[in-house]
């Protein structure tokens, strides 16, 4: 998979629902940190996890600094860890289909499977085959959340909503933002059309192509996180196909009137890991922050991160989430979204360029 790749999918999550409307940037990368820590932990993250809500319990319950970096797609990260000593990086977050990208370079330590609440996970979103190999575990599922259709309850009829077709109607014609990132929006596409994203090939490609066109013109907008999601926030759009929990979730209080659904075809869902660096020198307090975020006071806090909010991947954090926050989240519907769910496409590196330039050629006309 290749950078723009990479960043695109650090772009899919990394401007909150909530910050990405009201400053139109990324969190800070660094969290307040206790004054005399002891020892200090460092952290490739996304920026859910620079929330100090988050960030401080664990410091002042350990007497450590953390030091967090961000960073823009796992090609990035590898090349942050390429560039630096053995020992610099403790903690890797990364996207959970790429995990396997960090096993192949034996960046990431194995983590002993009893150290994680694997039974308290999502079936779902375990993903032992990203997760795991040969029987060994080098990350553990943390979030998770979708890509499929946000809107104005207020201005569209949510029942059309529950149905991904309607998107291709004159009903909505120039109410539509477009989310601007290829991959999910050719599976999204895909799943339109019948075609399960895992199943997509090349040969896809060109009926595809033909029903992105037809979407752009009854699309007002193909745009990035933050113009989609102002677009939708100020009323100049009713809908942004492509968006989820991640982009409306934290604006709800605010914005009541603004609502995310799976239509009954389905949408794609996305997924982020956590894991211990193989050279750190602090694997024990490493792997002692992993099971943090993956506890579920942990869970709840990184659910509702003033970055972006997201589906905790531990099922015992419902209870620490309030009813507002499960609602938004859509909790009591997880059950019967994860089965409508696909995962993105993992494309070979040739079917991955082709479906850029399409994607490109649809942008362009």
């Amino acid at each position: 998979m290749n950078n723009a790749f990479q960043g695109a999918m650090f772009a899919r999550r990394f401007l909150s629902s909530a910050a990405a409307f009201s400053l139109g940037a990324v969190c800070a990368i660094v969290a307040p940190t206790p004054l005399f820590a002891q020892e200090e932990l460092n952290a490739l993250v996304w920026c859910d996890h620079t929330d100090p809500a988050l960030i401080e319990p664990f410091e002042k319950a350990n007497d450590v600094k953390v030091n967090l970096k961000g960073y823009e797609g796992t090609g990035t990260a590898l090349s942050i860890i390429d560039q630096s000593r053995p020992g610099d990086w403790d903690v890797l977050v990364i996207d959970g289909v790429d995990v396997q990208r960090a096993v192949d370079k034996n960046i990431l330590a194995e983590i002993p499977a009893d150290a994680l609440p694997t039974a308290d996970i999502f079936p779902e979103v375990r993903m032992p085959a990203n997760n795991t190999r040969d029987g060994k575990t080098y990350a553990v599922t943390e979030k998770f959340g979708y890509n499929t259709v946000s809107f104005d309850k207020t201005k569209v009829d949510p029942a059309d909503m529950k149905d991904i077709t309607k998107l291709w109607s004159d009903k909505y014609k120039g109410k539509i933002a477009v989310y601007d990132y290829y991959l999910p929006m050719i599976g999204l596409t895909g799943i339109a059309l019948g075609r399960p994203t895992a199943d997509l090939k090349e040969a896809d490609l060109p009926t595809i192509r033909d029903k992105l066109f037809d979407l752009k013109k009854y699309a007002k907008q193909v745009s990035d996180v933050v113009s989609s999601q102002t677009a939708l926030a100020t009323g100049e759009v009713d809908i942004v196909f492509g968006g989820g929990e991640w982009l409306t979730a934290g604006l709800v209080k605010d914005k009541p009137n603004l609502d995310w659904v799976i239509p009954d075809q389905g949408a794609v869902r996305w997924a982020q890991s956590i894991g211990v660096m193989k050279d750190s020198t602090k694997k024990d307090l490493a792997l002692k922050f992993v099971q943090y975020i993956v506890s579920p006071e942990g869970q709840a806090r990184l659910a509702t991160s003033s970055c972006y909010w997201a589906m905790p991947a531990n099922k015992k954090a419902g209870p620490l989430l309030s009813a507002e926050q499960k609602t938004a989240l859509r909790w009591d519907q997880q059950a019967e979204y994860l089965k409508k769910a696909q995962l993105y496409p993992i494309p070979t590196p040739d079917f991955d360029a082709k479906m850029q330039d399409v994607w490109t050629e649809m942008l362009q006309n």
